[in-house]
């Protein structure tokens, strides 16, 4: 049953949550435990959990000796097949502990816009949490183009939302909650909750930027949440340093509500975005 609230998140069948490169790659890499302990706890809880992690060129540029995101698309590849591969291995070491294999899933937007390649990862996935195992799912970014630019995968996250008839949606970020303007900017106030069909033009939400480790901004949350609400599921925008307590409900985060009747999606609007707003 989709989460109405946050409060209902502990008790969600299933549940998306996706975290970005800044927060897991660096020296946020030691992140990655208390992620994943939240993970287990939850999926100790019987919730089904399918975790979307950026991460792969952010972890793999070290091993390149590259102290920037590279620019140019062949070594943001080559990044992305080295890091992918230690982004994975760590996961399964910081899970081992609580006996949950980690299962590998790659996509890229194309996947979910073709139909049999959609019906593939859905069945994939399926199966895999059938059996209990935690898809970590991202962009396949050795073989993809422009998506490796957008987004950070928050759109990704919120079409595997779809894709698998998801309760919930949690989003993690740099940030606890997002804004009424770009956090720094006098006047900026935290956002509690966005009713289904509210209007956003009044506020600004930073645009899409891209930092020393991977892509994002508060824009492209804002509109994957919008996406993910539209289709009745209820998402969460929060730090990833609260991950335990938006599993476990508690009052943290900006909470995006579920459209009650998802089969008559409306429209809400653009989304405004301030072009000279990056988020910290």
């Amino acid at each position: 049953m989709t989460a109405a609230e946050r409060a209902a998140l502990p008790g969600a069948r299933r549940v998306v949550v996706k975290v970005g490169s800044s927060s897991i790659s660096g020296e946020n890499s030691a992140k990655i435990q208390p992620i994943v302990e939240a993970i287990a706890a939850s999926h100790a809880r019987g919730t089904e959990i399918v975790l979307v992690s950026s991460g792969a060129i952010a972890t793999g540029m070290p091993f390149l000796a590259l102290d920037a995101r590279p620019t140019d698309l062949a070594t943001q590849q080559a990044a992305a097949a080295v890091g992918q591969n230690v982004l994975i291995y760590r996961y399964q070491a910081a899970l081992r502990a609580f006996e949950i294999v980690a299962g590998q899933v790659l996509l890229t937007a194309g996947d979910l816009e073709n139909p049999t390649h959609r019906s593939n990862a859905r069945r994939a996935m399926e199966r895999l949490l059938g059996l209990r195992i935690l898809p970590i799912v991202n962009e396949n970014d050795t073989v993809a183009t422009h998506e490796i630019r957008f987004g950070d995968n928050d759109r990704l996250a919120a079409l595997v939302a779809q894709l698998i008839g998801a309760d919930a949606l949690i989003l993690l970020s740099d940030i606890e909650c997002l804004y009424t303007r770009p956090p720094g900017e006098p006047g900026a106030r935290p956002i509690d909750t966005v009713e289904y069909g509210d209007d956003l033009s009044g506020y600004e939400f930073g645009s899409v930027v891209v930092n020393s480790v991977g892509t994002g901004g508060a824009a492209t949350k804002v509109s994957a949440a919008r996406l993910a609400a539209a289709s009745g599921i209820g998402v969460l925008v929060t730090s990833a340093d609260l991950v335990d307590d938006a599993l476990t409900g508690a009052a943290v985060g900006t909470w995006f509500a579920p459209n009650p009747t998802p089969g008559d999606v409306a429209s809400t609007g653009p989304l405004p975005v301030a072009a000279a707003a990056v988020e910290p």
